[in-house]
Parts: C-alpha cells; sequence; structure tokens
C-alpha cells in the first residue's frame, strides 16, 4: 500500500486534531487513550505468505562524479520562488541555529569524496518508485546491511515477496537470492554470517484484513524463525512499516507503525517498538503504543538499556527523542515542524532515517525541514498537548540534529542549505571516518509547492562532509550516484549502498504503475 493511498485517507478526515483528547505516556503496554478519530492509512490487502528493465547494464565501472553545487551561498537571502501561502506574524519562535558556513579550505577543495559502483543483476523487476503524499516521486526503500565477516545483503522488494541478495564485501554477487515468500516491505535487515533477520510484513487475520508486522530469520538459506509483532491479542496490526530494525548482538530492536484494531486505538495509529532475542523469542521493554501519528522513524542499537529511538509525531508537531517512553507528550523536542497525518513538515527520507552515534557517546541524525515561523500549543487541542507550527519555508531544506546523549538533544539543529527557492529531498547522513560525518541530498530547482510537497528539476545528488558541530569540512560535490536506500559501514569504515541506476526526474507527481529495473548498482565511498 502506497503513502499516497493512506494520505487520501488522511485527507477525508479533516479534523483530527480538533478531535484529540487528553492521553498519558505509556512504556511496554498499551494504555487507555482516545486518539484522532478516523484512519491514517488506507486498509491493505491481506497477504499469501508462504515493468521493464531500466538499468545501465551489467558492468563494473567506476561512477562518474563532478565537482561543483548548484546551492545558493549558505548565507544567501532567504527569498525564493516556489510558491507560498502568506506566513502569520510569528507567535513563538522555534528557528534551528543559522546556517553553517563552510570554512575557505574547504570551500576550495571536495576532499575525496570518490563513489564507486558495482552492477548487479536481479533475479526480478525492482518496482523503483512509490507515491508519497500528493503523490510525490520517492524511491521504494531498499536497505544494505554488512554481516560480521564483511560480506553484504540487500534487501528489495519483488512481486513475489522480499528479495535477499548475498553479496562480497567489494559488492559483487556471491549466490542466488533468498525470497522471503509472501513478504511485504523491506522494514529493516541486519546481516549475519550465516543468513540475516528481515522486519517485513505478512499475512494476518484480523478486522481490517491487514498484514502483520514479523521478524524473519533466515539461517544458511532456511527460515528459522518467524516472529509476528501485531495481533489480535495486541489489537494491532501493520498495513505498512516505514520501520527501522537493528541488532546489538544479543537482541533486535524493531520499531515500527501500528493500526489499532480493538481495544483503546481501535482504528487509529501510533507506533511500536517491541525487543526480540535471537532465537526469535518476545522480551520485556519498548511500548505498545508510542507516537501518534508517526511520520518518521530512527532507531539506534544500545549494548544496555533502551535502544536510542527517535519520532515525527503530527499531534506535537515535531521530531521528538522518545527513548524509553515511546509517546511523545512528554519527550524532548529535537525540532518543531508542521506536521499533519499523510505528511510531516520535515522529515527523513521514505519516514525513516539514520542516526549515528560519535565515539563519545554523541548523536546525529539529518532530515528534510521547513522549519518554523512560529510554534505554539493548539488552543482548538482540549488535552493541552497539541501544537500548531507555521512553516518558515515552503521548500525543505537540510537539517543536522545533535543529541548529546541518548535522551537529551544537544542544542538547536543546524542547517545546511539556506535556498528557499530549491526543494531539498532524500536526505542522508552516515559517519565518514573518524570524526566526520557525510550529508546528502538531492536538489530541484525552480520548486513548485502545494500542501507541504514539492515538484522541481533534479539537479544532483550532494554529497558534503561536516564534524560533529556541524561545520563544513568540505564544499558540495555532486555526484551522479544516488543514495536512496540504508546505508551499511563496512570494517574499513567505507559505506556502501544499493540504488538503481536511473535517471532521477520529480517534475511531475507519480501517478500508475512505477516503472522497474533488473540492475541496482553497489555504490561504495571510503573515506
Amino acid at each position: 500500500m502506497t503513502n499516497a493511498r493512506r494520505a487520501a485517507s488522511d485527507r477525508r478526515t479533516t479534523t483530527h486534531r480538533r478531535r484529540r483528547s487528553a492521553r498519558k505516556p505509556v512504556v511496554a503496554s498499551l494504555a487507555a487513550v482516545t486518539l484522532l478519530a478516523g484512519a491514517w492509512y488506507a486498509t491493505a490487502a491481506t497477504l499469501d505468505l508462504g515493468g521493464e528493465d531500466a538499468g545501465d547494464g551489467t558492468t563494473t565501472a567506476a561512477e562518474a562524479s563532478a565537482t561543483g553545487s548548484t546551492e545558493a551561498s549558505p548565507t544567501a537571502t532567504a527569498t525564493g520562488t516556489a510558491s507560498a501561502s502568506p506566513s502569520p506574524t510569528p507567535t513563538a519562535t522555534a528557528t534551528p541555529t543559522a546556517t553553517a558556513k563552510a570554512p575557505a579550505a574547504a570551500k576550495a577543495a571536495t576532499g575525496t569524496l570518490a563513489v564507486t559502483s558495482t552492477a548487479v543483476t536481479l533475479s526480478a523487476k525492482f518496482a523503483y518508485l512509490s507515491a508519497g503524499y500528493n503523490n510525490t516521486r520517492e524511491w521504494t526503500r531498499t536497505t544494505t546491511a554488512v554481516a560480521p565477516n564483511g560480506t553484504l545483503r540487500v534487501a528489495w522488494p519483488a512481486s513475489d515477496g522480499i528479495h535477499v541478495t548475498p553479496l562480497t564485501a567489494a559488492g559483487k554477487r556471491a549466490a542466488a537470492d533468498t525470497v522471503v515468500k509472501g513478504a511485504k516491505e523491506v522494514g529493516g535487515l541486519v546481516a549475519h554470517n550465516d543468513g540475516f533477520a528481515l522486519l517485513t510484513r505478512v499475512a494476518d487475520t484480523n478486522k481490517w484484513k491487514e498484514t502483520a508486522a514479523a521478524l524473519v530469520r533466515y539461517t544458511n538459506g532456511k527460515q528459522t524463525f518467524a516472529t509476528k509483532l501485531t495481533g489480535t491479542a495486541s489489537h494491532d496490526t501493520a498495513p505498512l512499516l516505514d520501520g527501522q530494525l537493528t541488532w546489538n548482538g544479543t537482541k533486535y530492536g524493531t520499531y515500527f507503525v501500528v493500526h489499532g484494531a480493538g481495544g483503546f486505538a481501535d482504528g487509529h495509529f501510533g507506533d511500536k517498538l517491541a525487543y526480540v532475542s535471537a532465537k526469535g523469542a518476545k522480551l520485556s521493554g519498548g511500548w505498545g503504543w508510542g507516537c501518534s501519528h508517526n511520520e518518521g522513524i530512527a532507531l539506534h542499537a544500545e549494548p544496555t538499556g533502551a535502544f536510542t529511538s527517535l519520532c515525527f509525531d503530527d499531534w506535537r508537531s515535531g521530531l521528538f527523542v522518545s527513548t524509553g517512553i515511546g509517546a511523545p507528550d512528554t519527550a524532548p523536542a529535537v525540532q518543531r515542524e508542521q506536521c499533519w497525518a499523510g505528511y510531516c513538515g520535515g522529515t527523513f527520507a521514505g519516514r525513516t532515517g539514520e542516526l549515528v552515534k560519535s565515539s563519545t557517546g554523541r548523536y546525529a541524525t539529518a532530515f528534510g525541514s521547513r522549519g518554523a515561523a512560529s510554534a505554539a500549543k493548539n488552543p482548538d487541542d482540549a488535552s493541552g498537548r497539541g501544537w500548531t507550527v507555521k512553516p518558515k519555508t515552503t521548500t525543505h531544506q537540510v537539517a543536522v540534529a545533535f543529541l548529546k546523549t541518548r535522551n537529551t538533544p544537544a542544542g538547536k539543529p543546524v542547517y545546511l542549505t539556506n535556498t528557499p527557492g530549491t526543494e531539498h529531498v532524500n536526505v542522508h547522513i552516515a559517519p565518514y571516518g573518524k570524526d566526520r560525518l557525510l550529508v546528502s541530498w538531492e536538489t530541484l530547482k525552480n520548486a513548485k509547492c502545494a500542501s507541504g510537497t514539492c515538484t522541481g528539476t533534479f539537479t544532483g545528488t550532494h554529497l558534503r562532509l561536516i564534524d560533529w558541530n556541524g561545520k563544513f569540512q568540505s564544499a558540495d560535490k555532486v555526484v551522479t550516484a544516488r543514495i536512496t536506500g540504508d546505508i551499511a559501514i563496512q570494517k574499513d569504515g567505507s559505506l556502501t549502498w544499493a540504488y538503481a541506476p536511473v535517471t532521477p526526474s520529480y517534475a511531475t507527481a507519480l501517478t500508475g504503475a512505477s516503472p522497474t529495473t533488473t540492475t541496482l548498482r553497489i555504490a561504495r565511498l571510503k573515506p
């Protein structure tokens, strides 16, 4: 089911904020609470568990790259050509730290940001686009994961299930795919020396006829367990996940969207964090109902205690630290954004984001942000917890936020761009060497925006290095390789990911079926 369908469902419920009533934070259980009326997501089809090639060939080649930038100066005046509704007079300031400036040396050179790639032929067609809110074009998620022995796995969806392709450390096919039959959606992937674990959706029986979230483990090509994470007993389903899966060497952390199917949350949407043992047993901890609606998820495994987690919540409008508490009623705010069901003014790529941890215990995440010209509690919300945020810009800019601990934000986010006439999408962040971060994004010039989403002319994939204070360590480098899926960090620090080798286009909304490819490129960037 596409995000366009869930958004269409929500647009039929236009007064959802006014219908909120008070709720209390929950930990590891469902709490008695009333949420908004109406369904966020459309009903998904049940599963039976058990296009043409648009690629550029299967030869191995170095990815051509070009130095330069279509961005305006980071200190450019905040004016642009994108359409926008009149901005109200701000009533509460919620603007992040000013845009970071690049040092002169960084502007003169981009360093060694040289991306190479290898082509891998797929065993089935991969529909590489998905329809987001307002049918915006989004890249269908692929996830690349590295095993302790250095080998790679890439998960991608096809008509017959989720394919997991084994690769060598160099990014070449190592064996035939393992196909998780009947599974829908790549919600996260962990690679093991002898196989993998996949967060996905499988067939289930419930009042909505929707799928269930499940963690599936394969060992030496055979399924060793399939643990359903939603069901009748917990009164929830998972018509889509927008999820994350992490592993700390002892247990898995699974974080995903849920749909109430009975009980206090019948018909409403929240999120769930569940822990699972190495053998597939459900463990204590996490929560059954958290951010509502969750418009973006990030999760980082920890050796002990609660896994660090972030969520974009539409009720309180913004990005919050949900670590260990689930519901954001008392959660620290990382950044206020204009959010509503099906769309958030700041967002992770495809509603899933990276959360990078430094050697000193700090964290960083990156997202597309419209900022906040004003942010205040919603007077129409009787609970006193709802917020109303007016965006600062019509287009999304690139923001990086830091946490000083797993529970505490470290000041306001830093903006890496300040070009309101340009839309910035598909924002990613990853560690680059010992003390730097790589941030990537795609730009759309001449952006035309309506209802929080934009179309425009694609002008490149940008790479930029920053330090752990958000200061530029390089100028932009524009490359032909795109970062569109989850990134694996190899033993030598190299970043590896899979992407469809097609020319991006964001000029129009996606209508009809997605185009397909039978080739993926496995990209590598070595610090």
